[in-house]
């Protein structure tokens, strides 16, 4: 049941395959190398992913893909240098285009039909012309999967809502190297925005 016509009343029709996407954010080398639960997040975005594309849920991975040094913000340079020690700007290398590090994990990767977005940014909306692709194909709900849970995570399931959509945060299909700015940060997004875990979205589409 669908109240005005916009208001879903439960996880069926919230992550109803008709007016969904899921996303699957920055699973590359270096980041699910790095993060405190990798064997049981693989496993658990392998599930949804598989129960994804057998429902006919649009998929967008997204990557890490830089800028170049000049058309960098400096305020992005100055917090990469922060992140990671360095006091040369142009020392800073990480997710170069091309590199092992930049590339998706071998067990996540995209499946035919799938759409790989290279984006600069820890939100989808800026910089992409993702809000335009979701609008186009009548997209409703935003499920998100990936990494880093504060970061990316975070920032693009609140910019989903502000733009009107459903954000939905899959609390096991999420990670971070630090386990606790992970939990954390689920903790305030369930004030925020739908979390949920794979196994109850997976219900929903049975």
């Amino acid at each position: 049941m669908v109240i005005e016509g916009k208001i879903y009343e439960n996880m069926k029709e919230i992550v109803d395959p008709k007016h969904t996407v899921l996303v699957v954010w920055d699973v590359q080398n270096a980041l699910v190398n790095s993060i405190f639960n990798r064997d049981q997040f693989v496993g658990s975005l392998k599930n949804i992913l598989s129960e994804a594309r057998s429902k006919h849920v649009p998929v967008i991975y997204t990557k890490i893909t830089p800028l170049p040094f000049e058309f960098e913000s400096g305020y992005r340079i100055y917090s990469s240098m922060k992140r990671y020690g360095v006091s040369d700007p142009r020392k800073i290398s990480f997710m170069k285009p091309g590199s092992p590090e930049s590339e998706i994990y071998s067990e996540l990767m995209p499946a035919e039909g799938d759409t790989v977005v290279n984006k600069n940014t820890a939100d989808i909306f800026v910089g992409t012309n993702v809000e335009l692709m979701l609008h186009n194909a009548g997209i409703d709900t935003v499920i998100f999967t990936g990494i880093a849970t504060e970061f990316g995570i975070e920032s693009s399931a609140r910019s989903a809502g502000n733009r009107g959509f459903y954000p939905v945060v899959v609390e096991d299909c999420v990670s971070s190297s630090s386990k606790e700015m992970h939990e954390a940060a689920l903790k305030v997004m369930r004030t925020q925005v739908i979390v949920a875990r794979s196994d109850e979205i997976i219900q929903a589409w049975k």
